[in-house]
């Protein structure tokens, strides 16, 4: 525990909360995308179904682990916060807002009426994501307030606004 304690800069307990939340959004997706794949080869109900799944699941936390360490190194430099496990929470609530975000636009495209099975997909998806951008932006800060990083992620604001050319909207 103090090694991972020393890792991330952990001072106090309940900073803990973030690794742990971090470990176990990575087992959840892991296998989720297992299980995904075990329907995907309709292996399910079959003698495969659980040793696939445990051993897709071990795999992809692997694989993933390795992705996002890799991502903390690239990005601590570029990211300034004031301890590392700041960067678990930033990523936590890229995952969060992005998720529902995203689950947010579906049933607003159907009240506006537009439906993935009646529209084309040329009129459907960029009127989805131009619905999920300011939902996004909303998410993003309030997300990031609850995590305790608003100063990292309403700097990020401005700076994603700025870079659309929406500026004028902090003046």
């Amino acid at each position: 525990m103090n090694r991972l304690k020393l890792r991330w800069e952990i001072s106090k307990n309940w900073q803990l909360l973030f690794p742990i939340l971090g470990f176990l959004s990575l087992v959840g997706t892991s296998y989720m995308f297992s299980r995904r794949l075990l329907h995907l080869f309709s292996w399910n109900n079959t003698g495969f179904e659980w040793p696939f799944t445990l051993g897709v699941t071990v795999l992809l936390y692997f694989v993933m682990l390795r992705f996002f360490l890799w991502c903390f190194k690239k990005l601590e430099n570029k990211w300034v916060v004031e301890y590392k496990w700041e960067m678990i929470a930033i990523f936590i609530v890229f995952a969060i807002t992005g998720s529902i975000s995203a689950k947010l636009a579906e049933p607003l495209t159907h009240f506006i009426g537009i439906d993935r099975a009646t529209s084309s997909g040329w009129i459907y998806w960029p009127i989805r994501i131009l619905i999920i951008l300011p939902i996004y932006q909303i998410l993003l800060v309030l997300f990031g307030w609850l995590f305790g990083q608003f100063t990292f992620f309403w700097g990020f604001e401005k700076k994603m606004l700025k870079r659309m050319g929406l500026a004028f909207l902090f003046k």
